[in-house]
């Protein structure tokens, strides 16, 4: 079978692709190898799939559907791979693969248990969906391993620091709310009040109806900080629908009071972090041309 990469995979990786990066040459000879070492036959490429990796519905020889994921270093597949085990299917997709075994010679490639790719919290109305995906992250939120390699909350969002400066001096239209988000980062930081494992990029795309449970999280790039950074990103979910409505910012208000007050979480502390992280991705669209979504992210940061 041929495993062409899909246009939303291609297009996503071009944009933050290093010079002299060939994952993307190289990925249908290693979605063969993958199959072939697990012995399992492939029903399809999931479309139009994710932005970092390449998902594939397959079988094992048993006869088990199951997904292959295979992803490029910088998407940090073995830090997925290693909170998956530690996670070991409570909330999550479960990993079929001990984390010994599926390291061996298969560096980014994960096997998973099949969900249903198609059914997402996103299907459910508002108020339901926001319900279900935070009733499945509260489940994420344990202690990380003894001795764990994950990035921390202030590594990764210094390393976005410096990006969001960048582009406020590229776009000094910005630059206000790249300093409030700023600002708000550096006082976050000054005092978490836990160190947990985290999803890191948990949204209701991200929660997969199964069969195991009614609902499992996906996709996760593993962090380790406090509860609110992660629920941060729940919180700017549909932003679109969100712009659309005359009481926009009145719903986001209120959105962020109902989601710190269901997951006991300081309210403070989950708007500063939504702002934060709506900053950084409204400064990060613009970067790489996606003017409608920096336009969208920055006048929900604006309400906050």
């Amino acid at each position: 079978m041929a495993f062409e990469p899909p246009r939303r995979l291609v297009r996503a990786l071009g944009e933050t692709a290093p010079e002299g990066d060939d994952w993307l040459e190289k990925l249908p000879e290693l979605a063969r190898e993958a199959v072939a070492r697990r012995e399992l036959t492939v029903e399809r490429v999931q479309l139009p799939g994710g932005r970092s990796s390449l998902v594939v519905l397959v079988r094992r020889a048993d006869g088990t559907p199951a997904v292959l994921k295979l992803a490029p270093p910088r998407a940090r597949p073995e830090s997925e791979r290693v909170a998956l085990a530690h996670w070991g299917g409570r909330g999550a997709v479960q990993l079929l693969e001990p984390v010994s075994q599926g390291s061996e010679g298969a560096e980014g490639v994960l096997l998973l248990e099949r969900l249903h790719p198609d059914v997402s919290v996103r299907t459910l109305p508002e108020a339901k969906a926001l319900l279900e995906a935070a009733g499945t992250l509260r489940r994420l939120w344990v202690d990380p391993p003894e001795g764990h390699a994950f990035e921390t909350v202030a590594e990764r969002t210094g390393r976005q620091a410096k990006a969001m400066r960048a582009g406020a001096d590229a776009a000094p239209e910005v630059a206000p709310l790249v300093d409030a988000a700023l600002s708000a980062r550096e006082e976050l930081l000054n005092s978490p009040p836990e160190h947990r494992l985290l999803h890191g990029t948990f949204r209701q795309s991200k929660v997969l109806s199964g069969d195991r449970m009614p609902w499992l999280a996906v996709g996760p790039d593993p962090v380790v900080g406090e509860h609110a950074f992660d629920l941060a990103r729940l919180v700017r979910d549909r932003v679109e629908d969100l712009i659309a409505q005359p009481s926009g910012a009145t719903t986001t208000r209120r959105r962020v009071r109902r989601l710190a007050e269901s997951l006991e979480v300081d309210r403070d502390r989950l708007r500063g972090w939504t702002l934060f992280r709506a900053v950084e991705s409204g400064v990060r669209a613009r970067r790489v041309g996606r003017e409608r979504d920096a336009e969208l992210l920055l006048e929900f940061a604006s309400w906050l």
